[in-house]
């Protein structure tokens, strides 16, 4: 009897330390949070020079992070030296090779500061941020171009990034990923892609109809019915692409954001590592800067691509489609990349095809209406070669996009069909009226 008293009266002493403690624990968890408060507020500086000396450390550091931490950010020099000899020799071939090598590293701190910005947004948004900062290289240098009349640049330079971020910057996401990855097979939100799928369908149609038009010579005035045609439906494109936002931001980010979600839910560890390095307004202030910096050196870029091909003995084409593509890519490149080998695969088809719908549903629009209001005969009759590659390109990639999957050998083979779309135009002559200025 003795003994079962004693085992009654543990038994309580138990419970009773069981129900005391959640209320040390809280009250313990209290102490802890107000002495981490006592110490974040006495760490607060107080003088006016603690306040100055931190905004310098601040800013020390948000140069240091930017110009001198990234190794690509050893061309930059090349962007001075192109404008040094644009004005001392006027070698249009050495102005245009600089040119692009200094916008290089441009393109790719764009992305970074993007992607530092998108941190703060979410990644629905960031994806929309780096395709459009991405995109501010092509569409700078488009109206660098346009502003001199040299519409059919315009035209393939903006045809040839859609066709860098479907094919090439794609597959390089599709193949990094794969083999970093491997043999897991990755997954993306396939009613995101097949939206954005729909959309590109819908920009080939807009710029496959004036072509049509003008190759049938079914015009009911020639050469007036293809350019108004142009103009409305480029007008069309922009209500559309409107539209998309409002889906994608407002009416349907449980859409976008569902895939997201899981994987945030089943890997919390890889999101803790992923603090940005510079803040928002630092983020911003660099945008601005780089973006500044990016349309200086186009136009000289611009000026410089009819010489650079007769001293090259290149086609203008492939200077169009290609080289100035991969150049201005250089942000969504780098950053479909590293999403990818992040598994974060829904980032980077939000910056390689939602870069590619950007530039089809609002770039190409937009400079169409530009070109209304500067009087250049700016339209979406892009011609038949160039027309047929973009819709086989789309259809290569809607197939692709369709299962919601990915691995290294979808990456191998757009890869490789972009080596197909450059080969051609490299043997590819526009016989458009060539690239005379229109005035």
């Amino acid at each position: 009897m003795g003994s079962n008293k004693m085992e009654v009266a543990s038994v309580n002493i138990d419970l009773e330390s069981d129900e005391e403690s959640p209320l040390t624990l809280s009250q313990s968890a209290g102490l802890k949070q107000s002495f981490q408060f006592e110490a974040t507020h006495t760490s607060v500086p107080k003088t006016k020079s603690q306040v100055l000396r931190k905004l310098q450390y601040t800013a020390f550091h948000s140069v240091n992070v930017v110009l001198f931490k990234a190794k690509i950010n050893v061309l930059l020099p090349f962007g001075p030296l192109a404008v040094l000899l644009h004005y001392l020799t006027g070698r249009h071939g050495w102005v245009f090779f600089f040119s692009l090598l200094g916008i290089m590293p441009l393109a790719e701190r764009l992305g970074y500061a993007t992607e530092q910005l998108a941190g703060y947004t979410g990644n629905t948004v960031g994806g929309l941020l780096n395709a459009t900062f991405g995109n501010a290289t092509e569409m700078i240098i488009s109206i660098y171009a346009l502003k001199n009349g040299m519409i059919r640049v315009v035209q393939q330079s903006l045809l040839g990034s859609i066709l860098s971020n479907m094919l090439l910057v794609l597959g390089c996401a599709f193949f990094t990923g794969g083999i970093v990855h491997y043999p897991k097979v990755q997954r993306f939100n396939q009613t995101a892609a097949i939206v954005s799928s729909g959309l590109l369908l819908m920009a080939v149609m807009g710029i496959l109809f004036p072509a049509v038009l003008h190759f049938t010579h079914t015009e009911v005035h020639f050469g007036k019915s293809e350019l108004a045609l142009s103009r409305f439906s480029s007008c069309i494109m922009l209500v559309a692409y409107a539209s998309y936002l409002f889906f994608q931001l407002k009416s349907h980010t449980n859409l976008y954001d569902s895939v997201d979600e899981e994987r945030e839910n089943n890997g919390d560890d890889s999101d803790e590592e992923e603090i940005p390095e510079i803040t928002m307004w630092e983020a911003i202030a660099w945008l601005t800067i780089l973006t500044l910096w990016v349309s200086v050196l186009s136009g000289y870029l611009v000026d410089a691509i009819q010489g650079a091909s007769d001293s090259w003995n290149m086609p203008v084409s492939f200077i169009s489609v290609i080289l100035l593509p991969i150049v201005g890519n250089a942000a969504e490149h780098a950053s479909a990349i590293m999403f990818a080998m992040k598994d974060k695969l829904d980032i980077s088809l939000g910056v390689a095809i939602g870069s590619s719908t950007q530039i089809s549903m609002f770039v190409i629009p937009f400079c169409v209406v530009v070109g209304w209001i500067m009087g250049q005969p700016m339209d979406l009759n892009f011609q038949l070669f160039e027309t047929a590659t973009l819709f086989i390109t789309v259809l290569v990639v809607a197939f692709m996009l369709q299962e919601g999957t990915s691995n290294y050998f979808k990456g191998v083979m757009l890869i490789l069909c972009y080596l197909i779309v450059a080969a051609s135009f490299f043997v590819h002559v526009d016989k458009s009226g060539e690239y005379h200025i229109y005035n």
